[in-house]
């Protein structure tokens, strides 16, 4: 797994989701937890805007809210990176890139790093997926290649249909790879 940062906490396994409300996303909304309240599965996906990783997920996470939306899964990507250290990391350039890239789902701008703090976030990309009472049962990486082809492991889609089928997740943890969160 990859480490953890000073100063985050390391959500656990079946540890409550932390609260969260006001972040701002690039639709010009601001988000709680409790707006998704209706969902059975929540995707909490750490992204970053100039990660190469990140970016070539990005067809993957559309695909995955296109699959699984009508079966009550909500993803919602989460930038923590702070722009003063990297430009491409402002809201200003998260709009444009969810534009550009046709997000179907919130991006959100966790502007303090409290959320990736809280979660326990190491990197973009990591992964969290909360059941229907927000608890953690799924944490790790997407898929195990960043190359779409070369993919042999599905994680959080089997993840997710563990937890929609009513069963634990058989693996539910996984190392996270992907562009260092950097905290200041």
């Amino acid at each position: 797994m990859a480490q953890a940062i000073e100063g985050a906490r390391s959500l656990g396994l079946g540890d409550p989701a932390p609260q969260f409300e006001g972040i701002l996303a690039t639709d010009g909304r601001r988000y709680a937890l409790a707006d998704f309240a209706d969902k059975a599965a929540l995707v909490v996906i750490f992204d970053s805007n100039r990660c190469p990783t990140a970016k070539a997920y990005v067809p993957r996470m559309i695909r995955l809210q296109d699959d699984y939306g009508d079966r009550g899964v909500q993803l919602i990507a989460v930038n923590s990176t702070d722009p003063h250290l990297y430009a491409e990391e402002s809201y200003e350039a998260m709009v444009d890139r969810a534009r550009e890239s046709n997000f179907n789902f919130p991006y959100l701008k966790d502007a303090d790093q409290t959320l990736a703090k809280s979660f326990g976030a190491t990197c973009t990309f990591h992964v969290f997926v909360l059941d229907r009472e927000r608890r953690l049962r799924y944490r790790g990486r997407f898929d195990n290649s960043r190359n779409p082809e070369r993919v042999t492991s599905n994680d959080l889609r089997d993840a997710l249909d563990d937890l929609l089928g009513g069963l634990a997740v058989r693996v539910p943890e996984t190392d996270a790879f992907g562009c260092s969160l950097d905290f200041v």
